[in-house]
């Protein structure tokens, strides 16, 4: 039995799977709120009593946030998880722990291609390494190297990098942006979940269009950055400019991603927003800012760009990666 898990700043997400014969089998599945819980392995212990789950051979768990030495200081809560305690509590000295975004990457080798929308059908296939973007609660980033034969993730922690604007609009931005966050303004902050709203609420104090009567109310909505991208679905003139805006950053970040990894191989698209925001990722919008790196314009316009559709992809990478990877 195999214990994965995909650990980010709202949910969890546990799977125990059967490997037998070549074959994976889920037996159980289970989402937390993760910021219920004092700590992961409140978490765990009540997934493993709740399904009574006993002889896991091997976990691996995705968390959002770096691992040194085997422990990781979650990002967006205040746990540490230690690969040491899990060893204990899950009486198995086969624990691996990756960054989420890792797992991620290397889940995205199992889709199937119905479980992607290609941004890019003109793209050219090349076996070279690729790499993973992907906005949720954060942002994250990996890569995949591609060593002839096989691939290999690598986390990382990109979406810490600096925000740079691509035009006088987003440096305004930047500068708006420097007066809530004086001693560094991240791309996180902007391509995230909260970073829709944050752009919305930019926009509406630079008058830059009228807010409609629709959006009023949004200081009061439990979820201000699903309100904006429903907002924008139907049309409303300051939603849909804050997606653009949104899509640009976002798209340009994909492209500093895929120029530092080299991604001839392609670019993946993760996370939880993507699926949600389909049409304004898909109309061409995303693939000019993304290629819009001067002379390695071309380049960029021959990668592959793909989005998941599979929300389980970082569980799969994570189950994927001990049944090839822990010893």
């Amino acid at each position: 039995m195999i214990l994965a898990g995909d650990i980010g700043g709202t949910k969890t997400n546990l799977a125990l799977y059967k490997y037998e014969n070549d074959a994976l089998e889920i037996q159980s599945q289970h989402q937390f709120t993760s910021q219920k819980y004092e700590s992961f392995s409140d978490v765990i212990q009540e997934f493993i009593s709740a399904y009574n789950i006993q002889n896991i051979e091997a976990v691996c768990l995705g968390i959002a946030g770096p691992i040194i030495n085997g422990v990781c200081k979650t990002t967006n809560l205040p746990w540490v998880i230690d690969t040491k305690e899990l060893q204990k509590v899950c009486n198995t000295s086969k624990v691996r722990l990756l960054n989420d975004l890792e797992a991620t990457a290397y889940g995205m080798l199992y889709l199937n291609e119905d479980e992607f929308v290609n941004i890019n059908p003109n793209a050219k296939i090349t076996q070279a390494n690729k790499a993973v973007i992907a906005a949720g609660t954060g942002l994250g980033e990996a890569i995949l190297f591609y060593d002839g034969q096989n691939y290999h993730p690598i986390g990382s922690e990109g979406g810490h990098c600096d925000f740079a604007p691509l035009d006088s609009l987003q440096d305004e931005l930047l500068v708006w942006m420097r007066k809530r966050y004086p001693a560094h303004v991240s791309i996180e902050r902007l391509v995230s979940g909260i970073g829709i709203y944050t752009i919305y609420e930019f926009l509406k104090e630079r008058n830059y269009k009228e807010e409609s009567e629709m959006m009023k109310e949004i200081s009061k909505a439990e979820d201000k950055n699903a309100m904006v991208t429903q907002g924008a679905l139907k049309n409303d003139s300051l939603c849909l400019e804050t997606m653009k805006v949104f899509v640009e950053i976002y798209a340009a970040e994909a492209g500093n991603l895929a120029l530092k990894s080299l991604s001839l191989g392609g670019i993946y698209i993760g996370g939880g927003i993507a699926p949600k925001i389909l049409p304004f990722l898909t109309d061409g919008n995303f693939l000019k800012a993304f290629a819009s790196k001067g002379r390695f314009k071309e380049t960029l316009m021959n990668m592959q760009i793909k989005i998941s559709l599979n929300q389980n992809t970082a569980l799969l990478g994570a189950v994927h990666f001990a049944i090839d990877k822990v010893k």
